[in-house]
């Protein structure tokens, strides 16, 4: 058969085949599907692609798994709320669902941190097992489901950078009435070595660093620290984030509006919340070393925090849990939880993970030595 025949032919064929199809009746799921519409408040700003495209992927994923039957519209920072009230919006039942971060809320109770993550705790894995398969999910929502609130996590960080600075940081003395902006328990554990923490919407970091009103920020890693210009007003940028070992994200719903969906939906929505969860943490795999790489180029100063800052905010921090702990009956059974699963994740990873990857980072590294 002539070659450009048979393509002209089949071509024709394809866009028959496609007519006939979309004029053939849907299958009755398909029909039976309800229109819904909800918005989706994120707490954080349009130009971080990975945090608020998360939100993004979340909602396509959800229109194409419903043939656009439910369509969930994303709303940046400070469109419908500000970046830190996104839980007030989903509880109140101004919107049906919001994209945020746990820890931003340790205000109305300290539990809240153990959502996205507290100071030398798990890794990303380590904070998935325990949610997925420790208990730690259902903890949660437990303590969500006073809020008018059921939550799925979508999203991780990875582990973080410990933020940039104007000074150095030596000492646990350099933190002493050190203004610096961090999220979570951190902020109780910045406190109580003498710093004064500040919590502010990662829109506002930038300014607020600029004109001298804070004098450190951590936000993220490389990747949206770069986007946010901070090596731009501060230049030493230290690591590691010992307060962030993972970041977990949020989709909180207001408990009514998903009580009210259809179990389909309901399932097509976690299932869309499970594939950003794998999507972000990718994202922020692959983007971080290149953009570390401009940011040192552009005179960001990396520096590790000494031994001797370490292991102060080490003790701070079981300092304030076991403080928590004594007085909140909800952080303790939470702080518990965590604690028993932690202990027994730290050991496993000693055995396996990190005997691994101790050697093959080194050996990377005298590689790297031996090839300049």
């Amino acid at each position: 058969m002539d070659r450009r025949r048979f393509v002209s032919t089949a071509a024709v064929g394809g866009s028959a085949l496609g007519a006939l199809a979309a004029a053939l009746p849907k299958p009755a799921i398909a029909q039976s599907m309800p229109e819904i519409r909800w918005r989706m408040p994120s707490s954080f700003p349009k130009s971080l692609a990975t945090l608020y495209g998360g939100a993004e992927h979340l909602a396509a994923r959800v229109a194409a798994m419903t043939d656009g039957k439910f369509r969930i519209t994303p709303f940046a920072a400070g469109e419908i709320v500000p970046a830190l009230q996104v839980l007030d919006a989903v509880q109140n039942g101004t919107v049906e669902m919001g994209q945020t971060a746990a820890y931003y809320y340790v205000g109305k109770d300290p539990t809240f941190a153990f959502g996205s993550t507290v100071p030398f705790g798990f890794n990303a894995r380590q904070q998935q097992a325990w949610m997925l398969s420790g208990g730690g999910l259902e903890l949660m929502n437990e303590l969500l489901k006073d809020y008018n609130i059921i939550g799925r996590f979508a999203g991780n960080t990875g582990a973080q950078m410990g933020g940039w600075f104007r000074k150095e940081i030596k000492t646990p003395e350099d933190i002493k009435g050190l203004k610096f902006r961090i999220a979570g328990l951190a902020g109780n554990v910045v406190a109580k070595m003498g710093g004064v923490p500040q919590q502010i919407g990662g829109g506002d970091i930038y300014p607020a660093l600029e004109k001298g009103t804070i004098d450190a920020a951590e936000w993220v890693g490389p990747f949206d620290d770069e986007k946010l210009g901070f090596y731009k007003v501060a230049k030493y940028y230290y690591y590691p984030g010992w307060w962030e070992g993972n970041a977990m994200l949020w989709m909180y719903m207001n408990l009514e509006k998903w009580n009210a969906l259809p179990p389909l939906y309901q399932a097509v929505l976690e299932s869309a919340c499970a594939e950003t969860n794998s999507w972000m943490q990718a994202k922020y795999d692959a983007e971080n070393p290149a953009a570390l790489r401009r940011l040192v180029a552009n005179g960001a100063e990396l520096k590790p925090f000494t031994p001797e800052v370490m292991q102060a905010a080490y003790k701070a921090s079981f300092e304030v849990y076991e403080e928590l702990a004594a007085k909140n009956a909800k952080f303790k059974k939470v702080y518990d939880s965590w604690r028993a699963f932690r202990d027994e994740q730290f050991l496993w990873f000693r055995v396996a993970e990190n005997t691994y990857e101790n050697f093959v980072y080194r050996q990377a590294a005298a590689e790297e030595r031996a090839r300049r």
